[in-house]
């Protein structure tokens, strides 16, 4: 009996048609008709390929001036590691042109044969990153989140990173089982004195490199918008010079920690400036510039994978 064939999905459709006009170099019209769908319709599936992550391009070939960014970076601020990634126009998310650039500096550590612990902080952009990479054999890693992974509704974070990172190279993670603010300072020692939160503390301590996201301390900040911190508490950070934020620890313009009631609720480790392994910030876009800047000037990060227009506005050019 001749087996049916499948129906096709929409993101079959969609793979086709990126497949066809990334790799195959075909037209818009050619595609049309190797799909029998309209002209309009190719054009979309072959844009929705690119924006679900089905089809992905990295470059082969370094852009001078990117490289340029790079240096210059690295000379400013002493960086261990900097990817500068093509920017990719006005009113396009920098996260897309970042996640890319990001996704290989962290095959470069998932290649090596010596076992590595490699810690995350959250956010879209380490999201995106972890959407990019490509799977490969890494179960002798070990994947650690340095950040709380429970809201204050009880609800799991959205910007899951390690467990998506984990499920990719089906290697062993380690969540930090405890809020991402707790109501009290006595029940966030509460669970930093159980035997699990001790062990996932260590390893984030020992961790040999630590990727985060970086956060902006506008009214529109990831943790106004999350629930994280209250209007209020962001209008009382913003007096006191706060322009940024990593894992939840807010600093100022040199990348000095700003000290508030609101540190002994925080579920997240802190990483403390001047660490001699590498802890590289994936961030980009024009309100995270600030941020950024701020971060590199204290040392709180010695690396950076960021967008073309972000890296020359951190460096002051026009």
């Amino acid at each position: 009996m001749t087996r049916p064939m499948p129906e096709p999905t929409q993101n079959d459709e969609a793979a086709r048609a990126g497949w066809l006009y990334y790799v195959g170099g075909l037209t818009q019209d050619q595609i049309a008709t190797e799909l029998g769908v309209s002209r309009q319709r190719a054009q979309r599936l072959v844009s929705r390929a690119m924006a679900d992550g089905l089809i992905q391009v990295r470059l082969s070939h370094r852009i001078e001036t990117c490289l340029d960014l790079e240096t210059r970076l690295t000379d400013r601020f002493g960086l261990q590691r900097c990817r500068v990634a093509p920017t990719l126009g006005t009113g396009v998310d920098a996260v897309r042109s970042i996640a890319p650039s990001a996704a290989t500096e962290l095959e470069r550590y998932l290649r090596l044969t010596d076992p590595q612990v490699i810690a995350f902080g959250t956010g879209r952009a380490l999201r995106a990153m972890a959407e990019q990479f490509n799977p490969t054999e890494a179960g002798h890693h070990r994947i650690v989140s340095m950040i709380g992974n429970t809201a204050p509704d009880g609800s799991a974070t959205l910007y899951d990173v390690i467990r998506r990172v984990a499920e990719k190279l089906m290697a062993p993670y380690y969540p930090m089982p405890v809020p991402v603010i707790s109501d009290t300072t006595e029940e966030r020692e509460f669970y930093y004195r159980l035997r699990p939160v001790r062990a996932v503390i260590a390893l984030v301590e020992q961790a040999d490199v630590t990727f985060v996201g970086i956060g902006q301390m506008s009214d529109d900040a990831p943790l106004v918008v999350d629930g994280f911190v209250s209007p209020q508490e962001m209008a009382e950070f913003q007096r006191k010079g706060a322009v940024g934020e990593i894992a939840s620890w807010v600093f100022d313009e040199k990348g000095n920690y700003i000290s508030s009631e609101r540190d002994g609720l925080v579920g997240a480790l802190r990483i403390e400036p001047g660490r001699v392994k590498p802890v590289i910030g994936v961030a980009g876009g024009a309100s995270k510039v600030r941020a950024i800047r701020a971060a590199l000037v204290g040392k709180i990060l010695n690396g950076i994978v960021t967008d073309e227009a972000t890296a020359a506005a951190i460096l002051g050019d026009d």
